[in-house]
């Protein structure tokens, strides 16, 4: 497998399970396990110093959540990520965010703006934050504006949507000055929440999922092209 994973670390308040779970998946979305590889149950055990059962109800979730595939008499594979799966999640997540923000300028707080200029501030030390922060700091700053929308279905569906946005999001801002870029997008949506311009936060807010689509698009464009030279 090349990159290797981290013994997990028990929690007594979380089944051993569910651990090697959040470890599986983590390395899926950081692209240490990476799309089309296969999943081999032995040496994944070994890596994590587990038994093999664990690792096997692992991936069996991961195949529901759709992050792993299973092929008859070859075994589970990393699934891939094709241009129809990121237009279908990013037409959902376009319309979602824009209507959070948008309500989210109508309803937001003088704390939650304050809140999300000390996250503007975190994230644009990027020169001093790794990946994992950048997409940590990132997810806190997007789940402030579905807070402020003051919609609880809305936040569920959102929350729901987590595990596929957040595939996307740590590949989108792994391209070089992408972080700076989301930074100038977040400062913008900041500056209309805090005019209670609903209209004005939704266009920047849409545009803003749809320059983190095109990225993909581009990701995977090159990818494409990559696999038919070699």
């Amino acid at each position: 497998m090349g990159k290797r994973l981290l013994p997990v670390i028990l929690d007594g308040y979380k089944p051993l399970r569910e651990i090697v779970f959040e470890s599986m998946r983590e390395a899926i979305l950081s692209g240490i396990l990476e799309p089309g590889e296969r999943l081999m149950e032995i040496q994944l055990a070994e890596e994590m110093g587990v038994s093999r059962t664990p690792v096997r109800e692992a991936i069996r979730k991961l195949e529901l959540e759709n992050f792993v595939v299973m092929i008859p008499r070859k075994g589970a594979y990393v699934a891939g990520v094709s241009l129809k799966d990121v237009a279908d999640v990013f037409e959902i997540r376009s319309a979602l965010e824009g209507l959070a923000a948008g309500l989210a300028a109508e309803r937001i707080t003088e704390d939650e703006l304050e809140q999300m200029e000390r996250a503007l501030l975190h994230k644009s030390g990027e020169g001093e934050l790794d990946l994992e922060q950048i997409v940590q700091s990132d997810t806190d700053f997007h789940a402030l504006v579905y807070k402020a929308s003051r919609n609880e279905r809305l936040i569920q569906i959102l929350a729901n949507l987590r595990e596929q946005i957040q595939r996307f999001r740590a590949t989108s801002l792994a391209v070089p000055g992408r972080n700076k870029l989301a930074v100038e997008e977040h400062r913008m949506i900041v500056e209309a929440l805090r005019s209670h311009n609903s209209e004005e936060a939704q266009s920047l807010a849409m545009a803003h999922i749809v320059t983190a689509e095109n990225i993909m698009f581009d990701i995977l464009s090159l990818k494409s092209d990559s696999d038919k030279v070699d």
